[in-house]
C-alpha cells in the first residue's frame, strides 16, 4: 500500500435519503430509516448505522 492510500476509508456509498414516507426498514432492527422504500441494498436506521460505524472504525 502506497503512503497516499487512506486504509479506513470513509467514503462509503450511502443510499439516497427519502423525502418522505414510505421508507425502508433497517436490515438489522427492522425501524424505519431515513431511506426510501424503493432503494435497493442495505439500509440501516441511523441507531444502527452509528454502532456499525462505531464496530468498524479504525483503532489506530
Amino acid at each position: 500500500m502506497s503512503s497516499d492510500e487512506d486504509p479506513c476509508p470513509t467514503d462509503a456509498p450511502r443510499p439516497p435519503r427519502a423525502g418522505g414516507p414510505p421508507y425502508a426498514e433497517c436490515v438489522l432492527c427492522r425501524e424505519p430509516t431515513e431511506y426510501p422504500e424503493s432503494y435497493k441494498g442495505v439500509t440501516l436506521c441511523p441507531r444502527c448505522e452509528w454502532q456499525e460505524a462505531q464496530r468498524t472504525a479504525c483503532s489506530g
